[in-house]
């Protein structure tokens, strides 16, 4: 049984997808949508540059989107029998456009809008994300109820059997370091503009909340794992709810791909940029196989 997993920030390069956009005519009109839906040229961001201009935030999320969506379109007759789609933060929407739920250009003004929302709920240098390695998710829990209560610091991101982020205000971020250097563990502080998946991003759910439920959402298959729920979900209305949460919500990805194994799934499927989900999915068990489309030549080889 498979599914197919979609990427999360982090995963972009300049450059990526451009060998999907010079072979097919599919993939050039998706780009065309893109540009046009958005007013400039994501474009030229995604495959000239530069770098600065992908990392920004409003522009890497619908960029992996519509990279993953659109290497998803060359690959879907080969993908119909897939159980589950599940995507890793911005992913999620990647893997509801690539279920039949959301359109190219509907997925694109949303991260787009999710990006500046995101950016803009906290001042800059004001808040901070650590990825710590080598810890369970519940000794991290512990390490945080050792902290002030009256500063916002909370796990983020759930990825794999030891690797767990933390979000939360910078200097609270930079004393839970302090502790766990002490303490022979290792963190790293993130090179992130914002602390994302936390209860600071409060005012950007409150400000994607009329554009998402605004936004038409079709039925749509296979199900779709949810990175707030961490299980299958196919109701629309449910899925709108659970995207405005997920702003402010743990990714429970580690948890997503448990789920998807004791459902059956032995076959993962990566699709876009990077290779960062396979990697936890490796972490997370060893008796799956995973492989990742991210270029022509891994088409070729799959």
């Amino acid at each position: 049984m498979k599914a197919v997993l979609f990427p999360g920030q982090g995963s972009q390069y300049v450059g990526m997808g451009l060998d999907f956009y010079n072979k097919f005519d599919a993939v050039k009109k998706n780009f065309d949508l893109a540009d046009k839906t958005l007013g400039f040229s994501l474009s030229d961001i995604i495959f000239k540059g530069p770098e600065k201009d992908l990392q920004l935030t409003k522009n890497t999320q619908p960029a992996i989107m519509l990279v993953g969506a659109s290497i998803f379109q060359v690959l879907n007759k080969n993908l119909i029998s897939a159980k589950f789609f599940a995507g890793h933060s911005l992913g999620e929407y990647t893997a509801l456009v690539c279920a039949g739920a959301l359109t190219i250009e509907q997925a694109v003004y949303l991260l787009h809008e999710r990006g500046k929302s995101m950016q803009e709920a906290v001042p800059q240098n004001q808040g901070s994300m650590i990825a710590i390695l080598g810890m369970t998710i519940d000794e991290i829990q512990n390490e945080i109820l050792l902290l002030p209560k009256n500063e916002v610091c909370e796990i983020a991101n759930d990825n794999s059997n030891g690797q767990v982020v933390v979000s939360g205000e910078a200097k609270i971020i930079q004393k839970l370091n302090e502790n766990l250097k002490q303490k022979k563990k290792r963190g790293i502080i993130l090179p992130v503009s914002a602390p994302f998946h936390c209860s600071m991003m409060k005012s950007a759910a409150e400000n994607m909340k009329e554009k998402i439920n605004q936004t038409n959402f079709t039925d749509f298959k296979p199900a779709v794992v949810s990175n707030v729920t961490a299980k299958e979900e196919i109701d629309t209305n449910q899925i709108k709810s659970l995207l405005i949460k997920q702003i402010t919500s743990r990714v429970r990805w580690r948890e997503s791909v448990n789920y998807m194994i004791k459902s059956g799934v032995t076959d993962f499927l990566e699709i876009g940029p990077g290779k960062v989900l396979s990697g936890l999915v490796k972490k997370i068990s060893k008796d799956v196989k995973i492989s990742n489309v991210n270029t022509l030549l891994d088409l070729k080889n799959d």
